[in-house]
């Protein structure tokens, strides 16, 4: 009987958001005013298809891209985390469901050697086409109305869960850990003895707040972070009980 952790990837494992991150690729470290403001709530993927058409027009190559992405810095206390994991693999399967790209995901986690931490990654399908522009899918479909249509995370968790249980696979408990907006859907998926791990004074942490303050119940309980050393000890906790 293993823990699951789940991951958030942007502004969790590393300390910024990839997307943003890449702009410091484009001329002058900057979007086109008219670029900027085609972005449409809901269809972030979609914006960041213009934006890699644009850098790819401007002649940014693969190599650059790659060079900024593995330059991203991690959390405070995320690689001591990580080292954590590899160690203690017999208690704990580790999965990270993220909206930036498996791309993206694929060179941080190789750059830094961390990969075989990760059982699964989820996130949205990205590769280069035959022009060098990178190209990136939407990670599935899904009937939820509260996230953007191309990733419900609240979705692909309890999928998992499913088809690890088809496998004979289950968890004492979930331990969910992010920061965004769209982590709070797959927060409300958590049960009893399930664990959201909030980043400190990120979307995730003040929504749960007010939450909490309008009385609407929560069946997990929230444990707030700021650095990996802190989940490392609240990790060690639930494996002592």
């Amino acid at each position: 009987m293993k823990v699951l952790l789940v991951f958030d990837f942007d502004n969790t494992i590393i300390d910024d958001n990839s997307d943003t991150w890449i702009i410091q690729c484009a001329p002058d470290k900057k979007l086109p005013i008219e670029l900027q403001d085609s972005y449409q709530k809901g269809l972030w993927t979609e914006f960041m298809g213009r934006v890699f058409k644009y850098l790819r027009d401007e002649g940014v190559k693969e190599e650059e891209l790659k060079r900024a992405v593995t330059s991203l810095p991690f959390t405070s206390g995320m690689i001591e985390l990580l080292s954590f994991l590899r160690m203690n693999k017999d208690r704990f399967d580790c999965i990270i469901i993220s909206d930036s790209n498996s791309i993206f995901i694929d060179w941080v986690l190789e750059a830094a050697a961390f990969h075989d931490v990760f059982d699964t990654v989820f996130t949205n399908p990205a590769s280069f086409d035959s022009t060098g522009r990178l190209t990136v899918r939407n990670c599935h479909t899904h009937a939820c109305t509260r996230c953007p249509k191309n990733l419900c995370k609240n979705t692909v968790l309890g999928e998992f869960i499913d088809k690890q249980l088809q496998k004979g696979v289950r968890y004492t408990r979930i331990v969910y850990i992010g920061d965004g907006g769209n982590d709070v859907c797959p927060v409300t998926f958590l049960k009893k003895n399930d664990v959201a791990m909030p980043r400190e004074g990120y979307t995730l942490h003040r929504t749960l707040d007010k939450m909490s303050q309008n009385l609407e119940p929560m069946a997990s309980s929230i444990v707030v972070w700021s650095s990996g050393m802190e989940i490392i000890s609240h990790l060690q906790f639930l494996i002592q009980m």
